[in-house]
């Protein structure tokens, strides 16, 4: 994308959120550190300019990511849908519209909808698209939106942006950590985001059943295809001996993807009987974003996921293969 192109999807997508009032903000099902930023950082940004929204998630919101949230509460679609719909929506970090999962029934009709993402594989939804693929984060593009907007952004909107930044580049380690991304960072970290908290709260704590549920998965570490596939599963009853929830996985698959030699990791988890949540991660040698497409999700090139219906040990046979096949 050109400048110049991103330019014009910046100014459309800031004459939508001038243009409308009463939003209904949505993220990705299962939200991680960016997709979590990116909801509360729309909130501030909406509520700096004295917009009405509401925030909502087909799921729990992680619990540690809800400092971000302040006054404005985030509504768990699967405990408490709205009896209402909205007539204007802004998704924020989803790679496609069933991303958005369930959440979905509460668009009207003749709705109108701001896709504001940064996946290559996001197929431009919405009624108006604000989609980077060479950005890091998704809120690396509100950053350029709030400028775009000329809002005067508070204290709590740089903990989200800051929040985003830290979490979707693994700490400031991924290739996708540009120049411009660092540029952001100190730029935050100049308003007095204190950057070395959120890495402590967010990169580096564990809970007790996070480590319960380490301790398990790695019994299950296996290799295939010359050693540059490896993968580690969690099924259902460990799960849930474990004590942990989902936002207890994030970060297992990288105890794959990091042994020496191995290009591909996964995790596979069972959701329930019959379904399994797929998460792959890759160096750079194999794009796992087209991997995951075959099973019907999505991502980048270096992370993506999916869900595959099947028992836990057909889905591991099926999507090993598969990952195999891409590396030959």
């Amino acid at each position: 994308m050109t400048n110049s192109d991103y330019a014009v999807q910046l100014q459309a997508a800031a004459d939508f959120i001038r243009n409308h009032d009463d939003f209904l903000v949505v993220s990705h099902v299962q939200p991680d550190g960016d997709a979590a930023g990116s909801t509360f950082g729309v909130a501030w940004m909406l509520h700096a300019l004295g917009k009405t929204f509401t925030l909502i998630n087909e799921g729990k919101m992680p619990g540690k990511f809800l400092y971000m949230a302040g006054p404005h509460p985030i509504v768990n679609f699967e405990e408490n849908p709205p009896a209402r719909v909205f007539g204007a929506v802004i998704s924020v970090d989803c790679a496609d519209f069933g991303r958005i999962g369930q959440v979905h029934q509460c668009f009207a009709e003749d709705a109108l909808l701001l896709n504001i993402d940064h996946h290559a594989t996001n197929d431009g939804f919405g009624a108006v698209n604000l989609v980077r693929s060479d950005a890091a984060a998704t809120v690396e593009i509100l950053y350029d939106l709030a400028g775009e907007l000329g809002i005067t952004c508070s204290d709590e909107w740089n903990i989200c942006i800051y929040s985003g930044l830290l979490t979707d580049t693994g700490g400031f380690r991924y290739s996708s950590t540009s120049p411009k991304v660092m540029r952001i960072a100190a730029d935050l970290l100049g308003r007095g985001v204190q950057g070395h908290q959120l890495a402590e709260k967010l990169l580096e704590t564990m809970t007790f059943p996070q480590i319960s549920l380490l301790k398990s998965s790695l019994n299950t570490l296996s290799f295939a295809h010359d050693k540059r596939v490896a993968w580690l599963s969690v099924s259902e009853e460990e799960l849930n001996a474990s004590g942990a929830s989902s936002e207890d996985m994030d970060g297992l698959v990288n105890y794959a993807r990091n042994v020496e030699g191995v290009w591909v990791g996964i995790l596979f988890k069972e959701k329930r009987r019959g379904l399994v949540k797929v998460s792959l991660r890759s160096g750079g040698e194999a794009n796992v974003a087209e991997i995951a497409q075959r099973f019907g999700g999505g991502g980048h090139i270096r992370a993506a996921g999916c869900a595959v219906e099947g028992s836990l040990q057909e889905v591991i046979d099926r999507v090993v293969q598969e990952v195999g096949s891409a590396l030959l």
